[in-house]
């Protein structure tokens, strides 16, 4: 008897999301936009605390999965565009894992001086319900989010409640899958390929810029390309392929689990141009990434 579909547990998406990183370019597509662009974003950030006349950074960090490298070098940048400057540095994060994989990165690494943490075991609907019955609304120089829109509660009121924990001149980065990319076209075009076990919101740029038009505020958008190799997820059998599909699908063994029918619709959907292309003999799904930057 086929055991029926069910949703990811928490640490199994932790296992599906590290076969997705390595496998994809993500990663390094964050680096290219670390390097070209928010060391010029960071040097616009303009703080206005200061203690015996030493300036002070505040920083509120939420990200996904694994995202405290990309934390940490963001940091870095700021040090080098501010020198001197004293970091306040805030996480939310959920999951306790993550949360001690942070501290321990942080522990290892040498370079981070004059800077602070402190850690907020918390969704982000929690910690906005937390600073709103604290009555003290912390304002911070900047604010990003990377690739965890997809599952908050209300996406509209967490924009917006982000965006007025923002001070003067200071900047709310948002990272998410780009229109462009072949989520875009897999989540609109081939939705019924996908099975109801998949929690998550479809929602890529277009999604967020609608909901900063409709706030008021100023934004600008930054496309950069980024591949992931889904050769294996069409290899029956396959270990990295089931754990790809999974991801895909936010499906516990998808492959294992789902409709013989479905398993190929969704294969064709995975194969159409507008989703990935071939490269040397290889099957590139489009992850293409918009890094929105928000003002205050």
């Amino acid at each position: 008897m086929t055991p029926s579909m069910r949703s990811l547990t928490a640490e199994e998406y932790v296992e599906a999301f590290k076969s997705f990183l390595d496998h994809s370019t993500e990663h390094q597509c964050m680096d290219e936009f670390n390097k070209e662009q928010l060391p010029n974003i960071m040097a616009g950030v303009r703080f206005h605390r200061a203690s015996h006349k030493v300036k002070q950074a505040s920083l509120l960090l939420r990200g996904f999965l694994g995202s405290s490298e990309q934390d940490l070098k963001m940091i870095r940048i700021l040090q080098a565009a501010h020198p001197g400057v004293l970091i306040d540095n805030e996480i939310v994060e959920p999951n306790p894992q993550h949360v001690a994989a942070y501290k321990e990165l942080v522990n290892q690494a040498q370079d981070l001086q004059n800077v602070s943490f402190i850690w907020h075991q918390l969704t982000s609907s929690e910690y906005e319900q937390q600073v709103k019955e604290k009555g003290t609304h912390k304002k911070f120089d900047f604010i990003h989010m990377i690739q965890m829109l997809y599952r908050v509660e209300d996406i509209p009121n967490t924009i917006k409640f982000f965006h007025s924990c923002l001070d003067l001149h200071g900047k709310l980065l948002i990272i998410i899958l780009s229109d462009s990319s072949g989520w875009a076209s897999l989540w609109k075009k081939y939705s019924d390929c996908l099975p109801s076990t998949d929690s998550g919101h479809y929602i890529t740029s277009s999604g967020i810029t609608d909901v900063l038009k409709r706030l008021g505020v100023e934004y600008r958008v930054y496309e950069f390309p980024s591949g992931w190799d889904i050769t294996e997820c069409f290899i029956e059998g396959d270990a990295v392929g089931s754990l790809m599909m999974d991801f895909l699908t936010g499906t516990k063994d998808f492959l294992g689990t789902a409709p013989p029918a479905l398993r190929q619709r969704l294969r064709e959907a995975l194969s159409q141009p507008e989703c990935s292309s071939t490269k040397d003999g290889r099957i590139i799904f489009s992850n293409n990434l918009s890094m929105i930057v928000v003002e205050s």
